[in-house]
């Protein structure tokens, strides 16, 4: 089983996350921010990873630090739980709807990071979770989990649908992008030979 474990402390958050990307899709996230742990766990789900996520933040400043810095995490613990990438299809691609929403992610497990983001929330805030920190989550994810990711929105009038939209979209491309190819006898998927 591929399986990473991460732990990240630093003056404004104390992190742990663990992720086995061959898992069921089971969660147990609580980072104190339950907006933030609502979407975590559709990521989980989704993208069928068993992923369990601590996080202790200074949420008396805001939620940013903590948003970012578990994508940072997260995006480390999916590099150390992928290895060399041998055999994996590298790639994945998914449209999601998700009642007025449609949001189109396109992924490739390059080790190259690079993050497109054309998704315009119409509210600044879904509840009391600022809707810009959507955006720093994928930033850090794919910084630090090499991904290169395109996120695009196609429709959506309803901040909370277009945010787990998203998010939903985002694991329904790392899953297939993480699966074992048939096809390649473990082979690294590259002409360089390396990810």
């Amino acid at each position: 089983m591929r399986t990473a474990r991460i732990t990240r402390k630093t003056a404004e958050t104390e992190i742990e996350v663990s992720v086995a990307l061959d898992g069921a899709g089971s969660y147990d996230n609580q980072t104190g921010v339950g907006f933030f742990d609502h979407m975590l766990d559709q990521l989980a789900r989704h993208a069928l990873f068993d992923m369990t996520v601590r996080c202790t933040g200074d949420l008396h400043i805001d939620d940013h630090h903590t948003v970012e810095d578990v994508g940072i995490a997260l995006g480390q613990a999916l590099t150390q739980a992928l290895g060399d990438k041998r055999g994996i299809r590298r790639y994945g691609s998914f449209h999601l709807a998700m009642d007025d929403a449609l949001v189109r992610a396109a992924l490739d497990l390059s080790g190259r990071p690079y993050l497109v983001w054309d998704v315009a929330f119409p509210t600044e805030k879904i509840g009391t979770f600022d809707t810009e920190l959507v955006r720093e989550f994928f930033q850090a994810l794919s910084t630090h989990g090499g991904i290169t990711l395109n996120v695009a929105q196609l429709d959506g009038i309803n901040s909370h649908h277009i945010a787990e939209a998203a998010f939903k979209a985002v694991a329904r491309a790392l899953r297939e992008a993480v699966e074992p190819d048939p096809r390649t006898s473990g082979a690294i998927p590259s002409t360089k030979g390396s990810l």
